[in-house]
């Protein structure tokens, strides 16, 4: 597939990078700055373009009319300049346009269909992405990070291992044998071991500070998060520290179901904005998040989940921290320096935001085929979880799975056929209009594609 990007921003840089690491893409990476340009150049194999992707000339020098995808994703504060590129290049000629917002108004139904009918196919605001996937998150929060399939039938969770879990130093094959002889339904698809995403197998050891994914049924979730040491938590009391966008739309995404939501914030002209706009059963408060007396005054010691979601990096680890310090459960922090998403693992932080990655994965699903129906990123991997539907006369349909050359950055976790969620193993055979769960690296992921087609 042809792809132009326009914007080398992190978002811009990172879909670059996995898009080309993926295969047979052709990258071109537009942007004015020649030394964003270069950074990105060095470590992925793309074309670069330092211009300005809303001036015609320069998008018909990238090609614009022979592409088959282009994609807008400057910074938030160039929306302008987004909006234009995307709007150019359908005019131009690209069949596919999407492009970056920051403006929570474009996505009501009513504006998605008026920017439809200029032209840009897709729009998405990657903080109501991660605010959604904050939200979804607290339905387990004794796992560190969840998502569910098939209306929660089928549930993909992670678990990070402590010097405390019961599993160290056992093998894979006779962790899964004793936890399924309780009848507990499960499949560990991958693990992620000092920035290394492993597909394991049957001899695989874990260790301690291993980040392990899970897939699992519905009613099987609990049990073996116990059968793994892990503490079981509800989401009862919630502190979020910033009243950012993604702050205020967790909270009112959680509001009608969580027993007390309280936000800090320092600016006085913001609280004074959520107070007006969430319900009032959100509790505003004007102060430092990174105030100690501030969050014990709070009650932040009674709090089940702490998330810090300030405009500053810095800001949300340092008082994500300090909250683990204070004896909170589980943390979750928007980190928006790519780089420093395992600092703050290290530093404690059970959970790890980045928009930026969450908006890429996105983005990515456009470039697989259309029996792709989501692709989902989880923190602490750089896999994507891929839900296929099995289509008439696919190579994969009709036989076992271990009599199949599967791609070895991937797996099988689950299968829904009809109402029916069951765990993939060796025997199971896949039917036309099964949906399937596969955990997949990005370079698997162009092979992985062609047996579902």
């Amino acid at each position: 597939m042809k792809i132009i990007i326009a914007g080398a921003c992190e978002v811009g840089s990172h879909l670059a990078k996995l898009l080309a690491a993926s295969g047979g893409n052709d990258i071109t990476l537009i942007d004015p700055a020649e030394d964003r340009l270069e950074s990105v150049a060095e470590t992925a194999d793309i074309i670069t373009l330092c211009g300005d992707s809303s001036s015609i000339k320069t998008l018909q020098e990238a090609g614009v009319s022979k592409v088959d995808l282009f994609v807008a994703v400057h910074p938030a504060s160039q929306q302008h300049l987004t909006l234009a590129s995307a709007l150019l290049a359908k005019k131009l000629g690209c069949p596919k346009v999407v492009a970056r917002v920051s403006n929570e108004e474009y996505l009501s139904y009513d504006n998605r269909i008026l920017f439809t009918d200029m032209g840009i196919d897709l729009l998405f605001y990657p903080e109501q992405i991660a605010a959604q996937e904050i939200a979804n998150s607290l339905k387990n929060a004794g796992a560190s990070e969840s998502l569910e399939f098939a209306r929660g039938r089928l549930q993909l969770s992670v678990v990070k291992l402590d010097a405390t879990s019961p599993i160290l130093d056992a093998k894979l094959l006779d962790v899964s044998r004793e936890i399924a002889s309780q009848d507990i339904h499960f499949r560990i698809v991958a693990a992620s071991r000092m920035g290394e995403t492993l597909i394991p197998g049957p001899d695989f050891k874990f260790k301690e500070k291993d980040t392990i994914y899970l897939v699992t049924l519905r009613e099987s979730l609990e049990p073996l998060l116990r059968s793994l040491g892990v503490m079981m938590l509800q989401a009862r009391r919630v502190m979020i520290l910033g009243g950012s966008n993604i702050g205020r739309m967790v909270a009112k995404l959680i509001a009608p179901t969580t027993q007390e939501v309280k936000i800090i914030d320092r600016s006085r002209e913001v609280c004074l904005e959520l107070s007006e706009e969430l319900p009032s059963s959100v509790k505003i408060i004007n102060g430092d998040a990174r105030n100690t007396d501030l969050l014990i005054e709070e009650g932040i010691s009674n709090c089940d989940v702490v998330i810090a979601v300030t405009d500053n990096a810095e800001t949300n680890i340092l008082s994500g921290v300090a909250s683990k310090g204070l004896g909170v459960p589980k943390v979750l922090a928007d980190v928006e320096n790519i780089e420093y998403l395992r600092l703050a693992e290290e530093m404690g932080i059970d959970t790890t935001i980045n928009r930026k990655l969450i908006a890429a994965a996105k983005i990515f699903r456009l470039t697989l085929s259309d029996k792709v129906k989501s692709i989902q990123y989880m923190n602490g991997t750089n896999a994507e979880i891929l839900e296929y539907v099995v289509a008439e006369g696919s190579e994969i349909a009709d036989k076992a799975l271990k009599d199949i050359d599967f791609p070895s950055g991937a797996i099988i976790g689950g299968v829904i056929r009809g109402t029916e969620a069951f765990i993939a193993i060796g025997s199971t055979q896949l039917k036309t209009y099964d949906r399937v769960m596969v955990f997949s690296t990005p370079a698997a992921a162009p092979a992985v594609d062609k047996w579902f087609k």
